[in-house]
């Protein structure tokens, strides 16, 4: 090669270097295309949910170092593990390590009690559970100050409520449901649970339509990562039961809420039968205001069975 042909290959290379995204977001990118769009991963809680987050491409696809985070669980309710009420304690725990392993310079888990919430926090086993790594970051968040109203620009009817502050200062928004049954909204998993973020839930019920103002609310509040806690699940009698609940022992994730819920709804019985996530009032909406996909069939879904 001469000295005016290196020049010429050397300038090009310049360019290309130039005009490429950052290596981090390529490699993010690699991660993502080869990564299934649902993990499903059978075996002892913390194992699976650890497993099925590797499946999609480790928590470092989704919490960035120096990234604040928080963890939406079920913990809402004084009831315990068998229960089916509340996310099992060990996923919970087992995805603050993993937030921390990345990176994550904060990290809070937070809920909206529909019970006592001291009483939740310590029966439900997921306060305890999470203490054993940093103490203090388990909170129900009960009073108004520690919300604050925001408006919803792409809203259908719910266009503004109160939204827990630190889930609109967070860099990241985990959801990880236990799957159960919900009287008013027919199941309750990754979208339906953000409702413990917000401060008025009443007006869901009483002056929209409870599956349009769950979409709403997603709309401000979306998870970058669905972690559904199928280990038990709780099909009739939700959201605080008693009901029937039976043991998959399972954990669902995807880095889309909506196909982690329809891979839920399509994977047990409930209300002791069969339902597509069509039937699923807020599921369906969410899919068709393009938030995530419920035709699960059109998606790669792969499990692993650690048990």
């Amino acid at each position: 090669m001469d000295r005016r042909s290196f020049l010429k290959w050397q300038m090009h290379g310049l360019l290309w270097f130039s005009a490429a995204p950052p290596l981090f977001s390529l490699a993010d990118q690699a991660l993502a295309d080869t990564s299934p769009d649902v993990a499903i991963v059978k075996g002892k809680p913390a194992a699976a949910t650890r497993a099925a987050v590797e499946m999609l491409g480790g928590m470092g696809r989704f919490v960035k170092p120096g990234n604040r985070v928080v963890i939406k669980p079920n913990m809402s309710f004084a009831r315990d593990v068998d229960s089916g009420t509340n996310t099992h304690p060990e996923v919970v725990r087992e995805i603050l390590i993993l937030c921390k392993e990345a990176g994550a310079s904060q990290v809070r888990i937070l809920d909206h009690s529909l019970q006592n919430p001291e009483q939740s926090l310590d029966i439900s086993g997921i306060r305890p559970a999470c203490d054993s790594v940093e103490k203090g970051i388990c909170h129900h968040l009960m009073s108004a100050g520690h919300y604050v109203e925001a408006d919803i620009p792409e809203a259908a009817e719910m266009r503004r409520n109160s939204f827990m502050r630190d889930v609109l200062a967070a860099d990241v928004l985990i959801a990880c449901p236990t799957a159960k049954s919900h009287s008013g909204a027919g199941v309750s998993l990754s979208l339906k649970g953000q409702m413990g973020l917000i401060f008025d839930r009443r007006i869901m019920h009483s002056s929209y339509n409870l599956d349009s103002s769950i979409v709403d609310m997603n709309q401000r509040i979306k998870p970058a990562l669905a972690i559904i806690d199928a280990t038990r699940v709780l099909t009739t009698g939700g959201p605080g039961g008693p009901g029937k609940v039976i043991a998959p022992g399972e954990i669902i994730a995807s880095a889309d809420p909506v196909a982690a819920d329809s891979t839920a709804i399509a994977a047990y019985e409930w209300y002791g039968r069969k339902i597509k996530p069509a039937q699923v009032g807020h599921v369906r909406l969410a899919h068709e205001r393009k938030l995530g996909r419920m035709d699960i069939e059109n998606l790669l879904t792969k499990r692993l069975d650690l048990a």
